[in-house]
């Protein structure tokens, strides 16, 4: 199986690469992207350096233009189509059907994969995309068990790829609206959630409040860790209850899952986290590099050290076993 990792920076790029990583996802330093955060994200000229040093390295690239163009400034989305090829990227992701029928129609050469932005769920329309704009891979949002992604390979011929360590979000992929509500921006279409434009942290009478776009996410004493205020993990009162009422600020891990993974017909597994340091990413990159060589050798996995990299030192295998069904 496939290891696809992230890439927020060149630095990241690299240690990546020597990390072992077969695949990296990357993307340009503007809004055509999902992780559209100040300081991450690579200019065109760092794109195809980066592009290049990894193929001189035998890893692939894929370039996330992953959020939907904004009507009448696709011009934007489709400069970014342009230049992911030329800069020689392996594919591109992408979730929007115009900027797909767009890349099918004028770069035909170019490999299409489906971001889990799509929320393509079932084989239906999985093929759909796969037979009206050529995609060859679709990554699964993380909905799914592992039987039902084994049943979706079951009944497509186009490559899987699904999530095994790193953020989970407790929407369907592609349909956020919390972080639009509080901030005014979509991570969908500005390609940010949770912009660190619209966070602030205030003191008062020894209580340090984590805001987002005047909205109190978390309330903590001054001398307690102050989590990033991301809103759906944020502290809220309902009733005569209080705690993260949306979701745990756990990370998903599904290390122990690979196996399953594999006799399911995944192709690829991807690590979430283009935001996080060249250290963390070298360090998940390794670790799941050994985990697959394991499986493909037919001996046992390794235990894992990724405990403390997890957010809230907490991890979960997210809805892969659906203990609660």
């Amino acid at each position: 199986m496939e290891i696809v990792c992230p890439a927020g920076t060149p630095a990241a790029l690299r240690a990546a690469v020597k990390a072992g990583a077969h695949t990296i996802y990357c993307g340009f330093n503007d809004e055509t992207n999902a992780r559209n955060f100040p300081g991450l994200n690579f200019n065109r000229t760092e794109m195809f350096e980066g592009v290049e040093f990894a193929q001189a390295h035998g890893v692939k690239v894929l370039v996330a233009i992953n959020t939907f163009a904004r009507a009448g400034n696709q011009a934007v989305w489709h400069r970014a189509i342009s230049d992911a090829q030329r800069a020689g990227a392996d594919a591109v992701i992408m979730a929007d059907p115009g900027l797909l029928d767009h890349a099918a129609q004028f770069h035909p050469q170019l490999r299409l994969h489906l971001s889990v932005q799509a929320a393509a769920a079932n084989a239906d329309i999985i093929n759909f995309y796969a037979d009206t704009f050529g995609v060859r891979r679709a990554v699964l949002p993380r909905v799914l068990s592992v039987p039902e992604i084994a049943a979706i390979n079951a009944e497509t011929e186009v490559e899987t790829e699904v999530f095994v360590f790193g953020g989970l979000c407790v929407m369907a992929e592609g349909r956020c609206s919390l972080s639009s509500f509080a901030t005014g921006l979509s991570p969908n279409m500005n390609g940010v959630c949770s912009p660190a434009s619209h966070v602030e942290y205030l003191k008062d009478r020894g209580v340090l409040h984590a805001r987002l776009g005047g909205y109190t996410i978390h309330q903590v004493g001054e001398e307690e860790p102050v989590p990033y205020p991301t809103l759906c993990k944020g502290c809220f009162t309902a009733g005569d209850q209080t705690g993260h009422l949306f979701e745990d600020p756990v990370s998903l891990n599904a290390e122990k899952l690979i196996p399953q993974l594999h006799k399911a017909g995944v192709k690829a597994l991807k690590i979430e986290g283009r935001q996080r340091s060249k250290s963390y990413v070298a360090q998940v990159v390794r670790n799941f590099r050994n985990a697959v060589d394991a499986v493909e050798a037919g001996m046992p996995i390794p235990e894992g050290m990724l405990a403390h990299l997890s957010e809230g030192q907490a991890m979960t295998t997210g809805a892969y076993k659906k203990n609660w069904r």
